[in-house]
């Protein structure tokens, strides 16, 4: 199977370039490895919402419904996702995981789960949710209860009763301990005091804010950006710490023992589960036979290019890809600069 470019993803970032591109000859396409159209945020925990406004959440083209004062639920970015998709039929073939891709004389091939594919160009927008990250705590094979990432995090029902110990003091740290607190007793572990947003403040003001700071650098000026906080008070997260939910929380912890953690000073506390709010890293394992990946896990690019590899993208996955590029209303402009750039190099 020949294509001009294949998109290796099906999320936000691999719609993004898919919007730009449909505008060509190209034939290109897109091979998803989920089983339907809505990426990663189809696995979010239940409640999980926006940080920005819905009129700040929206792909090329498309206004995300709600307006300036909404936050827009998962559910609710899902049907989004899905009704994007529908309405410029993006040639999609799913569920299909791009295992392995090998440079070639004329282009790339692709070994996937549903056979070879081969491309003159590739653009990787797998993004991050896959490959979560869990600090290596000493401990953790004798400890008896339950370990997971907030990944794998759905509803708090499972948690009711239970002593539950959140670990991480940013946003997804917040609102699963909003979710979890009328459940569960919980604990806050953070490394650092967590800190909060004023309420007036949201992710477009965080957006346009570090605007400013990236086009500051970009022409040699000095842009101080102001230090407001960490964590966005949705809605959820406002009525935690109007209910005091946030008043207490722990420094990291050093061990595990066989019934919860502890701290080098002797300090210990009984869990029954630890939930992990300690990010991802990004998903980039198909592209290891290039020979191209850093010890950072991450690989050289200028923009979304990869400088070692030409002929190949990488899109949406943090500041190293694009500024913003991993946010719905970042990653629009990234993916226009790199339809672009494959267009060019195709030519």
């Amino acid at each position: 199977m020949e294509y001009d470019v294949i998109i290796i993803g099906g999320g936000q970032s691999a719609l993004a370039v898919a919007y730009y591109l449909r505008r060509t000859s190209l034939r290109y396409l897109l091979l998803d490895g989920e089983a339907r159209p809505g990426g990663s945020w189809q696995h979010g925990w239940h409640s999980l919402s926006l940080f920005s406004p819905a009129l700040w959440s929206s792909l090329p083209g498309v206004l995300m419904p709600g307006g300036q004062q909404y936050y827009p639920s998962r559910d609710e970015t899902i049907r989004y996702l899905q009704e994007y998709e529908r309405r410029y039929q993006f040639p999609v073939q799913r569920p299909v995981k791009v295992l392995r891709v090998e440079k070639q004389a004329n282009g790339y091939q692709l070994d996937t789960t549903a056979g070879t594919y081969h491309a003159r160009a590739v653009i990787s927008a797998t993004g991050s949710f896959v490959n979560p990250y869990l600090p290596d705590i000493p401990g953790k094979e004798r400890f008896r209860g339950t370990l997971l990432h907030s990944s794998s995090y759905q509803s708090p029902e499972l948690f009711r009763d239970q002593r539950v110990a959140v670990v991480g003091e940013g946003n997804s740290g917040a609102q699963i301990l909003a979710d979890l607190a009328p459940m569960a007793d919980t604990l806050w572990i953070t490394r650092q005091p967590p800190t909060f947003l004023p309420d007036d403040i949201d992710g477009k003001y965080l957006f346009d804010a570090a605007t400013m700071q990236y086009e500051a650098m970009q022409q040699g000026r000095d842009f101080q950006r102001p230090s407001l906080g960490q964590i966005v008070m949705v809605p959820p997260v406002k009525a935690a710490r109007d209910s005091g939910v946030y008043q207490h929380y722990l420094p990291a912890f050093d061990y595990f023992y066989e019934d919860g953690i502890a701290w080098e000073n002797g300090q210990k506390e009984t869990v029954d589960t630890v939930i992990f709010c300690t990010g991802f890293r990004p998903a980039l394992a198909h592209l290891l036979p290039l020979g191209i990946m850093q010890a950072n896990g991450k690989i050289n690019t200028r923009g979304t290019a990869a400088t070692d590899m030409p002929g190949l993208w990488l899109v949406g996955y943090g500041q190293w890809t694009g500024f913003a590029s991993a946010t719905l209303i970042g990653v629009g402009r990234t993916a226009r600069k790199t339809a672009e750039e494959v267009i060019a190099y195709l030519q």
